[in-house]
Order: C-alpha cells, then sequence, then structure tokens
C-alpha cells in the first residue's frame, strides 16, 4: 500500500511541474531565422505565433515568392527551438521515471 502512495504522489509532483512547464512554455519566445536574418518569426515554446520581421529589401512584388518561402523556413526554425525546449524540460521533470519507450507525454 506504501508504494501505490508513494506513486500517486510522484504523480502529483509530475503533474505539477508539467503544469510549470507548460506556463514557462508559454511565457518562453523563441526566434526562427531565413534568409541570413531577413525573416525571422518568433513564436512561444508552445508554438504561438508572436511576430514577423521581414528585411524592407524584400518587399518588392517581384520577391514575394521568396519572402513566403522564408517565412515558412523561418516558421520551422522557430517551431524546431521550441520543441528543443520542451524536450529539455521534460526530460528534466522525467529523469528517472520509469516511462516505456516510445511513449509520448500529454505535453
Amino acid at each position: 500500500m506504501k508504494d501505490i502512495m508513494g506513486m500517486m504522489q510522484k504523480a502529483q509532483e509530475f503533474q505539477k511541474k508539467a503544469q510549470d512547464i507548460q506556463a514557462e512554455a508559454a511565457a518562453t519566445l523563441v526566434e526562427g531565422n531565413a534568409g541570413a536574418g531577413m525573416v525571422t518569426v518568433s513564436m512561444t515554446a508552445r508554438g504561438e505565433l508572436r511576430g514577423v520581421r521581414i528585411d524592407p529589401s524584400l518587399l518588392k512584388p517581384e520577391e514575394a515568392e521568396i519572402v513566403e518561402d522564408l517565412l515558412v523556413a523561418a516558421h520551422a526554425d522557430a517551431r524546431r527551438k521550441g520543441e528543443e525546449f520542451m524536450t529539455q524540460k521534460m526530460n528534466e521533470i522525467t529523469a528517472g521515471l520509469p516511462i516505456p519507450p516510445g511513449m509520448k507525454l500529454p505535453f
């Protein structure tokens, strides 16, 4: 019975830490860049887009397709950074927990 109580306490601690990480991720901004910094996308580590910066030299009608491609690349870069942030934080709180390989946590 003591083991079950310990497991429940650990589960509650884990849940609290996971909630803290979610709050931290919502407040953490990551930036993705493309075109040597000519396009920058900023977003939260949870994936909410917060801003886009485009170098004025790209704002020509004939450059539209390039700008579109750079926006996609910058967004992908920012998203990767956000995912790395979340992975690092989850690894910190799951260290030592017996989580089966391949099991995805709901964060």
